[in-house]
């Protein structure tokens, strides 16, 4: 199947929230889990949260993979906590898209994050002090490696489905060729397989802001004094990727935020600049300057052609057996369109059941984390498809 699908939306359809979750920690204590940098970390946390049940032949796994600054909170809202709903609960709850009447999900926060599982805020195993830049240097496969270990650890030894946008979307392609007797099906949303020149530019920026900024000290900050500046520019610097020239015009055009007339001063006077400022200054409240250091390194090295491949898309998915249904957004320009068939031309070239849909949207990079019921019809059929395809099986 490959389609453009048209911009349809339908809030109306959007059902109610999973309900209460809660936060659970996982252990790995070995002394040779071996990174892919050659450095090695002896104890790792790594915090998750599942929605739903795992059926009795335990064929109903779904693992979803956050982006960039998400974490495990997927749905549904915490115990006594005023705080909005998880990252995707449009699509993650009771009769939704990802069904948890139908399948077990889990969503754990990625190694090197701040949200629960181990990183470089995290301390040190004689609880001296904390890794700060001494984090050894991580990737998307180290990630990988973490999750594999957690689904061990939930006995889990078939998923239904691997599923993330963004940086979650090359975790999921990674599962496909890492483990590919494990997994059923494939959904990367807006994703590639290695960054573009344009997408390591833009991270290197941001992660010049925070090493730029006084309070980062070498990445020996604390709590009193943090390089929240830095952090808060390199923000908004990741923001403008991820909207698109159409929703920037349609929603703040040139409009001033408090002002009838321009004052021809260096103040923040245009309604786009007092956006950005808010959401670098809401950033800082919830994520660590050297986690972002970290994961955006972590998808720079992303290159799954050059890893499995030696250099050949093609070969890199020799080994997957999985279904796939790749989405992208015609606005995204950050992984553009183009990618994601250069993942479709590869997938086919290796007679893998591929479905492939571009969503025409003004939303940008952003747009797989919105509501949109053209993506939930995708994911709840194609996801329906796989199941009733292997339901049956001992």
């Amino acid at each position: 199947m490959e389609a453009v699908c048209n911009q349809n939306f339908n809030n109306s359809d959007m059902e109610s929230s999973y309900g209460i979750v809660e936060k659970q920690f996982f252990h790995i204590k070995d002394e040779n889990f071996t990174l892919q940098c050659g450095e090695k970390l002896e104890y790792i946390t790594i915090a998750y949260e599942t929605f739903g049940t795992l059926n009795k032949k335990k064929n109903n796994a779904i693992l979803v993979f956050h982006a960039l600054t998400g974490d495990s909170h997927a749905a549904g809202f915490y115990k006594d906590s005023d705080e909005k709903p998880g990252w995707w609960n449009i699509v993650i709850g009771p009769g939704k898209a990802i069904d948890t009447d139908k399948y077990f999900v889990i969503c754990s926060n990625i190694l090197g994050g701040c949200m629960g599982s181990t990183g470089p805020s995290s301390t040190l195993p004689d609880k001296t002090t904390h890794y700060n830049m001494k984090f050894p240097v991580i990737t998307v496969t180290d990630m990988v490696r973490c999750q594999k270990r957690l689904m061990d650890h939930l006995n889990i030894k078939q998923l239904l489905s691997t599923i993330g946008g963004s940086l979650g979307g090359m975790q999921a392609m990674e599962w496909s060729v890492r483990y590919p007797d494990m997994v059923k099906s494939v959904i990367p949303l807006a994703t590639t397989m290695k960054h573009s020149a344009l997408s390591i530019a833009f991270n290197e920026v941001a992660r010049h802001a925070i090493k730029s900024d006084p309070k980062w000290n070498n990445g020996n900050y604390n709590d009193e004094s943090k390089p929240d500046t830095g952090l808060s520019v390199a923000r908004m610097i990741g923001h403008i990727t991820y909207l698109s020239d159409e929703s920037m015009r349609e929603k703040f055009g040139r409009k001033l935020q408090n002002k009838k007339d321009i004052s021809f001063t260096f103040d923040s006077q245009f309604q786009v600049e007092s956006y950005l400022k808010y959401q670098g200054e809401k950033f800082v409240e919830r994520f660590d300057a050297n986690s972002f250091l970290y994961i955006t390194k972590a998808t720079d090295y992303f290159d799954l052609e050059m890893q499995y491949g030696n250099g050949s898309s093609v070969k890199a998915f020799s080994k997957a057996k999985a279904k796939f249904l790749v989405v992208s957004y015609s606005s995204d320009w950050l992984y553009p369109t183009y990618e994601s068939k250069a993942i479709v031309k590869a997938l086919k070239k290796n007679r893998l059941d591929v479905s492939f849909c571009e969503i025409e949207s003004t939303l940008g990079h952003d747009a797989f984390l919105l509501y949109d019921n053209r993506l939930n019809k995708m994911l709840k059929g194609f996801l329906s498809s796989v199941y009733n395809g292997i339901k049956n099986e001992i």
